[in-house]
This record gives C-alpha cells, structure tokens and sequence, in this order.
C-alpha cells in the first residue's frame, strides 16, 4: 500500500506503508518498571473547540481510550498537561474528567481480563494518577496561603475518587514564590495533608515557560537541592518524582539522590529510552505524554525488560522515542495535538479535533512527518485505517492523492 506524504516545500511523494507492528499484550502485571501514560481528552466532534470555550468531551471515546491503555498492563495519568490541563481543559471538566476515570479504573479492576494484568491487591491508585494543582483559582495572584489552600482543595478531591495524587506545578505560585524557602513552606503544608503518598512533578519551561524559575532558581542544580530538600524532610509521603525537564543529566543527577523508596518517573519524551532501560542497576519509571502516542510499543518494551531483554527494549523505546522526539519538537507545548492525530489515525477518536481548537496548532507537514515516522517506528495500530484518515485530510487540504485500499472513516 502506498502512503502520501506532504513535504515543507509542498510536495508530495510516495513511500511503501508496511504492516503494524507485532506488539502483543501481556498476560499479567508488567514487573521490571512502573509505567504511566499520561494521556489526551477527546471532545465530542459536534462541540465548539473554540478557544476559551468550556470542555465538552466525548466521555465515550475518552474514556476508551484510558481503558486501551490498562489493557496493554499500562497506567494512567490523567488530568495532566497532556489532557490540555490549563490550555482548554477547564476545572470544571478537570474535576468530572478525574472523577470518570476513576471510576472507569475502578470497573477495570472489576474486570478479570484487565485485573491480571496489574498486581493482586491493585487499587484505583495504582491504575490512575491525576494532577493536582491551583488552578481553579481564576485570579492571576494569589498569595503563598491561598495557594496552598487551593492545593488542598483539589487533593482532598482527588483522593476521594480513589485516584493517586500527582502534586502539579503551579502557576500561581511559580508567580508568588520570592525563595525556595516559599516553595519549601507551600509544599510541605500541602505534602502534611496527603493521606497517601504522592507524585512530585517537576514541569520544564519547554512545556510551560510560565514555570520559569520553578523551586526557587533558574538554575537546574540549585532548584534540584530545593526539590530533594522537600522530599527530605518526610520521605514516606513521596511516592516518585516526575521530571520533565527535556534534560536527561539533570534527571540522572535527582534520581541519584533520592531516598530509598522514592521513585524516579521519567517525563523526558526526548531522551526515555536509555532512562528507562538504564545502567549498572540504575534506571528510571516512566510517567510519559508520548507514551499515549506509543503505547503498545512501550508495553512490549517492558515485557522485554521483564523477560531479561534489554537490547530488545531499548531497539523499541529509540524507535519510539526517534517519533517523540518529532512530536514534541519546538514549541514543544504543542505535542498535545500530535498526540491527537495519533489517537485519531488509529482509531481510537471519531474526528481529529481538540478543545481549545488545538488542532490546529501543528502544520500539515509536521503532521505528514508524524505519519511517516509513526509507520516506520511500528505505530500505527491500524496501518490501513491511518493511511486512509490521512489520505481523507490532505484530501480535504485540496492535495490529491490516488485511492488507497480502505475508505476513510
């Protein structure tokens, strides 16, 4: 089957589509690493997704796609930058979107053919993790006080649902902090409210220039000190840490110090691979946005490692992480829209589309590279299918293309 392609200088060419990867599900718990895939929302194709509009989503198709990922052995976390957490998903929708995947977590663990794929005992916990950050809170300043009552608010709520906490980034108090000291203070009055241990996550400017300066400096050693001095002071209410500084030293230099216990989940979509895999005993977790793009891949590499395999999972994860590295290329805030056409060529959303309009924040081009690399690392779930859709949008862009089998759906 051919497969059209959209260069830059607005060409097209052709390549040979070949067959979707071999990557199986496993039978049971995947052992050797904890892995969470933070993943996307869907809206309802018929919704505005015009910026600043409310979130109206398909909770169908969103919730779906959560159970896709379960059923390769993989977790979730939602409520995240990758669910478009304060760039369209609105706290309103935060708060539903939480409370539903819980809940869908909760039938899964119901459910004996997901169940035996995570540990006897599971519990909502350990198949969802969900932000928690400041962010109903509409004012632009809030004092240190304010801040630390908006965080608990919203993790008394997510610990209702059952949910583990992922202790966000704030904006607000990115805004408000004058020291460390003040990052130290807010943290470890949010951390004493806690009734089980959290995720820290550490959210690079890459990804929110809003967060300059985070933990007190810009300076990636000395805002590492903060972060571990934090973690420190009551290890036991710190479950991992999520660091998604798209800077695999800095990364290396944290994990190297945490205390016994604490968890290093790697949220660098540039460099997982070796992170992953590590070295001489040392590696990392994973809690990643480009693993909602390659899921089954990710779930094959730690079957891999589980079986003793590591030159197999690493073979996966760099050709995984050869697509993210596309993906979540500059402005790498935008990542969020490929993760959307992912999930749509492979079937797992009725339309491309995005709230906030997001859609439409990647060029057609980009689009056609994340095609092209997406068939060539393995995936596409559904190569035809993917062919198909994206034939149907360069159609619709007024590029003719030659028929291919299968319609467009």
């Amino acid at each position: 089957m051919d497969l059209h392609l959209l260069d830059e200088d607005g060409s097209l060419r052709t390549v040979e589509l070949g067959a979707a990867a071999a990557f199986a599900p496993p039978c049971g718990p995947l052992r050797s690493r904890t892995v969470y895939a933070a993943v996307h929302v869907i809206p309802r194709p018929a919704s505005d997704t015009a910026p600043g509009a409310p979130a109206d989503l398909d909770w169908e198709a969103t919730l779906a796609f959560r159970r896709s990922m379960w059923r390769r052995g993989l977790g979730v976390a939602d409520a995240m930058d990758t669910a478009q957490r304060g760039m369209g998903l609105d706290p309103a929708a935060t708060r539903e979107l939480i409370t539903r995947t819980a809940g869908a977590a909760r039938e899964a663990l119901a459910n004996p053919t997901i169940a035996r794929l995570f540990p006897a005992g599971a519990e909502v916990r350990d198949l969802v993790v969900a932000g928690v950050s400041t962010d109903q809170r509409p004012e632009v300043e809030l004092s240190l006080d304010e801040i630390v009552d908006a965080y608990r608010e919203q993790l008394a709520a997510t610990e209702a649902t059952g949910a583990g906490a992922v202790l966000m980034a704030s904006r607000h108090l990115a805004r408000a902090a004058r020291s460390a000291a003040d990052y130290e203070s807010v943290y470890r009055r949010v951390l004493d409210a806690a009734t089980a241990p959290v995720v820290l996550h550490w959210l690079g400017t890459a990804f929110d220039p809003q967060l300059e300066g985070y933990f007190g400096s810009t300076d990636a050693a000395e805002a590492s000190a903060t972060l571990l001095r934090i973690i420190g002071e009551d290890p036991s209410r710190v479950r991992g840490v999520k660091m998604s500084l798209l800077d695999d030293a800095a990364e290396v230099a944290v994990r190297e110090r945490l205390p016994e216990g604490v968890r290093m989940l790697t949220g660098d979509d540039f460099h997982f691979s070796h992170l992953i895999v590590g070295e001489d005993g040392a590696f990392s977790h994973a809690l990643l946005g480009a693993f909602a793009a390659t899921a089954p891949a990710a779930s094959a590499a730690v079957q891999a490692l589980d079986r003793g395999g590591r030159a197999e999972a690493r073979r996966i994860l760099d050709d995984a992480e050869r697509l993210a590295r596309h993906v979540f290329s500059a402005p790498t805030f935008h990542y969020k829209t490929g993760v959307a056409f992912l999930s749509w060529l492979n079937g797992h959303q009725q339309a491309f589309s995005m709230v906030g309009g997001m859609h439409a924040a990647r060029s057609l081009p980009h689009l056609s590279r994340t095609v092209e690399l997406a068939a060539a690392t393995g995936n596409l779930e559904d190569p035809p299918l993917a062919a198909a859709r994206w034939h149907a949008l360069l159609s619709l862009h007024g590029f003719e293309v030659t028929a291919v089998d299968g319609a467009a759906r």
